[in-house]
């Protein structure tokens, strides 16, 4: 597959290159091989970008929602119909299994834009009648939105911002991760073949001098990033200065509870899905697994044996299960937790340790006996690391699942239903499941609470998150003053 894009940025429905822009080399994570390059977005670049998105910004928004669906259904079409070679880019750009990546990332991007597409047509105001006056109100753009991408699901995020943004009448300027910088110019080239007019998404490349110039200019009235806590604060902090809009999809430290009534099978899954799949490096993982102490051993046993069985290699192979790292500096970072995790005296179950291979590759690692105060217990890993914990009853382990600055996601397995639904209103999360891990359908919200995470992604809640309302008021008789 040709790797190298024909230019770093994709600007008013054409690619755009200024090679005076520090470069930035794409690298393969399965080998560490260079396989291509873009340049970082200079000052020129950026200014080029947000003018395109402002000027298109008024005519998309006076085209019906109908209209503007029909381009995002159709976006939605060319997708599907090129899900492999999106797949395909989108393991050599992140690294992730093709067999991942051909079902849950250019198909979830799909999904939003069919999703908010068929909603384009019913954002609607309402009619409030007060004695013979009346007032409606009229849901309306918000106008120029900024998107800050993260590196674990590319395709997935760059539409997951788009999507909404486009169906309420916005224009769009993303910025996809320096790491993983190839797929986000695919959607914003699908987006302009399926009819969307020049300058309405527009993709520009960058370190985070250029995500910090995007989120202060004037000209934008929204962002919206992915990334983690550290990060989202301080663009939260730079667009709060200037009243912008904004939505945060941060990190988190998710619990995972198992109770000693769960079936060991569902919850060992639920437990690799919320661990290892896109080798840990999932935003919403539940890394804290509370195990009642009745099945711990067993729980460990069976989980040890489903690890045993991951198909570790080139992501090109739909045989492989399991790949590597994004890059070598994260690989660095999880390695590091892995060894305060022994240091501090946590028991390694299995894993451990780098494969000796080409690229970054690092064993699904499990610890188990981590106490609460333990680093790997208390810090986001972003790595196929999984703390296991022990507790004895249900409120013993609410009071330590919720005992974090987090509140991305948890999860509960257990037979009681009556309980699962008592923990699941119980946890401080804004995203919960119940027998099952890291289920993100597009018809659902999603997103967190406390240092997690402002606003929600997908479902109908988006649509508040990029569309404002006004009200007016209509009076039908005459109006008296005082004087």
């Amino acid at each position: 597959m040709q790797t190298q894009p024909a230019a770093s940025h994709f600007i008013g429905g054409e690619y755009v290159e200024d090679t005076a822009g520090t470069p930035i080399d794409v690298i393969y994570p399965a080998t560490g091989e260079v396989i291509g390059r873009v340049h970082s977005a200079t000052p020129a670049i950026v200014d080029r970008a947000l003018e395109a998105a402002r000027g298109a910004q008024a005519a998309w928004a006076a085209m019906t929602g109908t209209e503007r669906g029909r381009i995002l259904r159709r976006a939605a079409d060319i997708m599907r119909e090129r899900n492999h070679e999106l797949s395909v880019l989108e393991t050599y750009d992140t690294g992730k299994p093709y067999q991942e990546t051909s079902v849950a990332d250019a198909t979830s991007g799909a999904d939003a834009l069919e999703y908010f597409g068929g909603m384009a047509a019913t954002l609607t105001g309402e009619h409030i009648q007060l004695g013979e006056d009346w007032v409606y109100t009229r849901r309306e753009p918000l106008g120029v939105c900024v998107g800050i991408g993260a590196w674990n699901y590319p395709t997935q995020i760059a539409s997951w911002k788009g999507a909404p943004a486009l169906a309420c009448g916005n224009t769009m300027v993303f910025k996809p991760s320096e790491t993983t910088p190839l797929c986000a110019l695919k959607v914003a080239e699908i987006l302009h073949e399926a009819g969307a007019p020049a300058g309405v998404y527009n993709v520009v490349q960058g370190l985070g001098d250029v995500g910090a110039a995007l989120v202060t200019d004037a000209r934008v009235d929204k962002v919206s990033l992915t990334g983690s806590v550290p990060t989202g604060r301080k663009v939260y902090a730079a667009a709060a200065a200037e009243m912008k809009h904004v939505t945060m999809e941060l990190g988190g430290k998710s619990p995972m509870i198992v109770f000693d009534d769960a079936d060991i099978e569902n919850a060992v899954s639920g437990a690799i899905l919320g661990n290892f799949y896109s080798s840990g490096q999932v935003c919403s993982n539940g890394t804290r697994v509370f195990v009642q102490k009745g099945i711990k051993e067993a729980f460990l046993a069976r989980l040890s044996e489903r690890l045993g069985q991951a198909v570790i290699g080139d992501p090109q192979d739909p045989a492989t299960s399991f790949g590597p790292m994004v890059s070598e500096r994260q690989m660095e970072i999880v390695q590091g937790y892995i060894a305060k995790g022994q240091d501090e005296g946590a028991r390694l179950v299995c894993g451990g340790n780098r494969l000796q291979r080409d690229g970054f590759f690092l064993e699904p690692t499990v610890f188990a006996d981590v106490t609460d105060g333990m680093t790997i217990a208390r810090e986001e890993i972003f790595g196929p690391v999984m703390a296991v914990l022990d507790f004895e009853d249900e409120g013993d382990v609410m009071a330590r699942a919720n005992d974090t600055e987090f509140g991305l996601a948890a999860g509960v397995f257990t037979r009681d239903l009556a309980r699962a639904h008592r923990v699941a209103a119980g946890f401080e999360a804004g995203t919960c499941y119940i027998n099952t891990y890291n289920d993100a359908p597009v018809e659902a919200p999603f997103g967190g609470v406390k240092a997690s995470g402002v606003g929600r992604e997908n479902s109908k809640a988006a649509i508040e998150h990029y569309s404002q309302v006004k009200s007016v008021y209509v009076r039908m008789g005459d109006l008296e003053a005082p004087f």
